[in-house]
Formats: structure tokens, C-alpha cells, sequence
């Protein structure tokens, strides 16, 4: 059975939200894409105050000073398509304010049909803590835990109680309802986060940095998994952020799912080999607006089929 393939949205500076993402939508679900993907980058700090995902002297990409919000993304994507899968990879969970998300994640997946995949993680920008004044960065991985807990409770049957730091719910109806229960999955990559993964979420966000990488990551959750004795399979969903060009890469050192089509359906297929579901491929970076994104997509959708991802 084929890996199933998802596609980014564009959500950054040269596309226009309310017209290109429908667009590119519909054009993914028709090449045959099995799911939408959004992210979140709340602001961009300037000047910095710390380095990209907190590495001292590391610069944000210029990407992220113009990124839309997710949700609204995933929205405009929901009313234009009928099929695909409608996932964040990810969601800084700890910026919400957990019954708020949870309410909005529901509704999105009762007006899908039961199309939502909720991609979480921590985040590690201290600007975006600071802003969104939830709680502080330190406290991330608890808040996350509550966010977890206030969705499940909010997703299930009514009366909704729950009791927690941020959250408190003596007991009330919520709705609407999701279609169907709304997979969780985590970006988990330290040990504490695949500890987490384990015991209260439904999958797993890896980011495509290389073959042998991600199947020792793989290798690590499974057996953690078998060690806590977890019944339930992992779903997952690796994010790959290809750097397209039109013309092969052919010098030394080439990165993986740097290139043409080709090359990055070389890496695809090499992925795919892992164990793992579903590949999210987002190309927007690559691209100069949505018809250039829309090509690209095409081009490596066809070409990853062909050649059996």
C-alpha cells in the first residue's frame, strides 16, 4: 500500500490567504494529495532576542515574518475541499488558551466531516510566549499535558467537567461535537515528549532531517512504547521542507530534500521505506505564488507516484 502523501498550505507572505489557499486546496485534493497541513509562527522578533529554536546566533528565516494563522488556513482549506485530511504539524498548543482550542478544533471537525488531525507541540520562542500571556515558557510540557486533557474532556460526552491550572469546568454541555474523535499527535523528539507521546497521544510529527535519523527516533518510540505496554498503534506523519529548485543539485554536500523534483522524490522514497503513514511535503518556501506552488506540487506528486512512494 502507497504512503499517503499531504501538501503544506500557504500561509506566508507572497500568497494571498483568502484567495490562494482555497485554490491550492482544491488543487491538491484533485492531483490526489490525501491531506492539507498548516503551522503555526505567531510573530517574528525584531530585533531577536534569541536565535531560531533557541540556538544562540541562529537566524529566523525571513518565512517568518509573515505567517497566517492555522486555523483560519485550515478553515478556508475545509469549505473548498471534501475529501483530504485537515492537519497542523504543529500547533504551539501553550499559546492557546486550552478551552478555546479545543472548542474551535471541534467545530472545524464537525464542519469538515471528521477531517482534523490536531498536530501539537511546545514551541521555544520566548517572544511568542510572552505574547500570547498564557503561561510562562517554562511551564510548556504541563500546559501542553492540559491542553491534551481539556480536549479530550471538551471532545466527549456532556456534562463536560474538568479541573485544572488554567482550565476549570464545574460542569456544562459543550458542542458542537466533533465528527469523530480527533486524533492527537505530538512532535515529540526529547525523551520527556516521547514519554508523554506514549501514554496520552494518538501519534507522532517527526521532521524529515535524513533517513537514519528519524528510523532511530522510530525505533526508540516503538520500544517505549512496548516497554509502557501501549496497545494502541502510533499513527504518524513525517514533515519534510524540501528546498526545490528547477534544475538538479549536483554539488557535494546536498541536503536532504534539497533539489529538483526528481532528487526530492529520491529522499521520498527512501522515507518511505521507514515504516512510517504519511509524508506532509510542504513546498511553499520553494515557491514565488500559488501557481508556481501548485506546479511544483504536481510535479512531485506525479513523479513520488510513479516511482512507487
Amino acid at each position: 500500500m502507497a504512503i499517503r502523501l499531504g501538501l503544506g498550505l500557504p500561509q506566508n507572505r507572497q500568497f494571498d490567504l483568502g484567495r490562494d489557499v482555497p485554490d491550492v486546496a482544491r488543487t491538491a485534493e484533485r492531483l490526489g494529495y490525501d491531506s492539507l497541513w498548516v503551522y503555526e509562527r505567531a510573530l517574528f522578533p525584531e530585533p531577536a532576542t534569541q536565535g531560531l529554536y533557541g540556538v544562540e546566533g541562529l537566524p529566523w528565516p525571513d518565512a517568518y515574518r509573515h505567517v497566517a494563522d492555522p486555523l483560519v488556513t485550515l478553515t478556508l482549506a475545509a469549505a473548498a475541499t471534501e475529501r483530504v485530511r485537515l492537519g497542523s504539524s504543529v500547533l504551539v498548543a501553550p499559546l492557546h488558551q486550552p478551552f478555546q482550542l479545543a472548542k474551535a478544533l471541534a467545530s472545524l471537525d464537525a464542519a469538515s466531516g471528521g477531517r482534523v488531525v490536531a498536530g501539537f507541540g511546545t514551541g521555544w520562542s520566548l517572544d511568542e510566549y510572552a505574547a500570547a500571556g498564557i503561561r510562562p515558557i517554562k511551564e510548556r510540557g504541563r500546559v501542553l499535558d492540559e491542553v491534551i486533557d481539556v480536549c479530550r474532556a471538551v471532545w466527549g460526552p456532556d456534562p463536560v467537567r474538568y479541573q485544572g491550572r488554567t482550565t476549570k469546568i464545574d460542569s456544562a454541555v459543550v458542542g458542537p461535537k466533533p465528527a469523530r474523535p480527533i486524533p492527537i499527535l505530538l512532535a515529540a523528539s526529547s525523551q520527556k515528549a516521547r514519554e508523554r507521546l506514549v501514554e496520552h497521544a494518538d501519534g507522532w510529527l517527526p521532521v524529515g532531517m535524513g533517513v537514519e535519523q528519524i528510523t532511530t527516533q522510530w525505533q526508540a518510540l516503538q520500544d517505549l512504547a512496548a516497554e509502557r505496554g501501549r496497545q494502541q498503534p502510533i499513527q504518524t506523519v513525517l514533515r519534510v521542507n524540501p528546498e526545490y529548485s528547477a534544475k538538479a543539485y549536483d554539488g557535494a554536500g546536498r541536503r536532504p530534500f534539497q533539489g529538483s523534483a526528481d532528487q526530492i522524490v529520491e529522499d521520498l522514497l527512501a522515507h518511505s521505506g521507514i515504516g512510517l503513514e504519511e509524508i506532509l511535503v510542504d513546498l511553499q518556501g520553494s515557491a514565488r505564488d500559488a501557481q508556481e506552488l501548485k506546479d511544483i506540487a504536481a510535479e512531485v506528486y506525479e513523479k513520488a507516484r510513479a516511482a512507487g512512494v
